[in-house]
């Protein structure tokens, strides 16, 4: 399946709406603007294997130019709406990109060009989907001067991520193209076809930042699979449920993070919109407590899949609802590679003992540029089994369970305390908007136990409420999870993915 094959049988057909404004792209406008798209890179000496990067909010535009880099055979770059003129530049010279395509409407961007011959020299054009870039090209009036046909040379491209950088610099994640055809079949287009009955006719909302890898990756394979991807600029609970049912959704890709927004407004609004087209929802990305997962599928039925993976496409797992209801707090069995789980040393493990999760028979990857990560990644004994660096252990029916990334491990007077838990448990506190647990230095033991909260209500921080949620803690875990001390936060530092900076946090108490 290809969007190509859509804009021969059904033009008309909306491919991309953005919910912001309800504009929308055509299956057949967006064939010819790829097709321009591809010409674009090939007049400026753009070739197969070459990378460009895309530094865009969610807009109409994303999709347009994916696939005009796609079917010219070029690695596409997405990069964080998120980042520093200089934090973007690192992506940039790091993989390599010739070109830029980004937009005014943040201030980043004309930073980076009025910098541009210190910061990115490798970059070769940059253009500006908008007006008003200093120093940048319009992508509007490019198009204009292109043929809509396809270039002569299709082949397929792919896209190169970097992960978030939650604990540490992003490392890009390069996959080895496969010379095919542009339109040549992809495994991860079938899954979702299968698994979720993704299809011509369906309706994706896509509620999470492009830049990030799986609704980037889904959006890919839903317009693949000829669905209309319905686009949000950034999530809002009350606007996703009417997004819902104006444009009849049937299927999501989202994270926890928004399942807990969903859940904190009003039952009254969540009953007062019809959300009967849904037929599939699923999530990743973050650990998600089992009680919120609960709650979702009491509210919208057993409609809701989680998987397990990375970016790397190491391997994953995947598991039903119906058997998430059997084993809550499972993310299931692996469905793509072997799992295994290992002690620091390398040893296996038995069903029950937590260890690093390795999988075996994935996609072998490579981090750009970055031999040791790729070596850290790999198993001491085993080249073909790799890591994501998190903890987990297995179930006698081989259903793994997370415990939480090696790097956040709190060792306190030499004991192993891992913090998802803790953060779990004060997430379902009616005060409590966000936390994080971590480790702070400690004289003797080492490290102690901190959480760091995000109240609901700010006039509410203060040692009652710490207190209160000492408590709390101590009555639902063993003494060693609870936190020692609490300190209070307006705003926790979380990636748009659910994802929790951390290593922001910990600086704050860490010499």
């Amino acid at each position: 399946m290809y969007p190509r094959k859509f804009a021969d049988t059904s033009p008309d057909q909306s491919a991309i709406i953005m919910a912001t404004n309800d504009t929308a792209t055509s299956y057949g406008e967006l064939e010819a603007i790829a097709n321009k798209g591809a010409h674009i890179f090939r007049s400026l000496g753009i070739n197969a294997g070459d990378t460009i990067a895309i530094w865009l909010k969610n807009c109409l535009e994303y999709f347009q130019i994916y696939f005009a880099a796609q079917r010219a055979g070029l690695y596409i770059c997405p990069v964080s709406t998120q980042l520093t003129a200089e934090e973007a530049a690192y992506i940039l010279n790091d993989s390599d990109s010739k070109l830029l395509i980004t937009h005014a409407d943040f201030p980043a961007a004309q930073t980076l060009l009025d910098a541009r011959a210190s910061l990115v020299p490798g970059i070769l054009q940059v253009f500006d989907i908008g007006a008003g870039l200093n120093g940048a090209s319009s992508w509007k009036e490019a198009l204009k001067e292109q043929p809509a046909y396809p270039i002569a040379d299709e082949t397929a491209g792919f896209h190169m991520v970097y992960s978030s950088g939650t604990t540490g610099r992003p490392k890009g994640i390069r996959l080895p193209l496969t010379g095919g055809p542009a339109d040549e079949p992809h495994m991860l287009v079938d899954r979702i076809s299968e698994r979720y009955g993704v299809r011509k006719g369906s309706a994706m909302l896509c509620p999470a930042p492009l830049y990030h890898t799986a609704p980037l990756a889904y959006g890919m394979a839903a317009l693949r699979l000829g669905a209309t991807l319905v686009i949000m600029e950034k999530f809002d609970a009350e606007v996703a449920l009417r997004l819902i049912e104006q444009y009849r959704i049937t299927f999501m890709q989202m994270v926890p993070t928004m399942f807990i927004r969903l859940l904190a407004l009003p039952k009254k609004v969540r009953e007062s919109y019809d959300l009967s087209s849904l037929e599939k929802i699923v999530h990743a990305a973050a650990p998600c407590p089992v009680e919120v997962k609960r709650q979702m599928i009491e509210w919208l039925g057993p409609i809701i899949y989680e998987y397990y993976g990375g970016s790397e496409g190491n391997g994953a797992t995947f598991i039903t609802p119906e058997e998430w209801l059997k084993k809550p707090g499972s993310v299931g069995r692996a469905d793509w590679g072997t799992l295994h789980i290992c002690d620091e040393d390398g040893r296996e493990l038995p069903p029950g003992e937590d260890g690093l999760v390795y999988f075996e028979g994935g996609w072998d990857f490579q981090y750009l540029n970055d031999a040791k990560k790729t070596r850290d990644a790999r198993h001491p004994v085993h080249e073909n089994w790799s890591t994501l660096g998190d903890i987990g252990h297995v179930d006698e029916d081989d259903y793994l369970y997370l415990t939480d990334r090696k790097s956040f491990m709190i060792i306190s007077g030499g004991v192993n305390i891992y913090p998802q838990e803790t953060e779990n448990l004060l997430l379902l506190h009616p005060e409590v908007a966000d936390a994080a647990v971590i480790g702070v230095p400690h004289p003797e033991m080492g490290e102690e136990v901190k959480a760091v909260i995000q109240p609901k209500s700010w006039e509410a921080a203060g040692p009652e409420l710490a207190s209160r949620l000492m408590n709390y803690c101590k009555e639902n875990l063993s003494p060693l999870k609870c936190p020692r001390s609490i300190d209070f936060d307006p705003a926790l530092p979380r990636h748009e993915t659910g994802k929790l900076y951390k290593q922001e946090i910990r600086k704050r108490y860490w010499p």
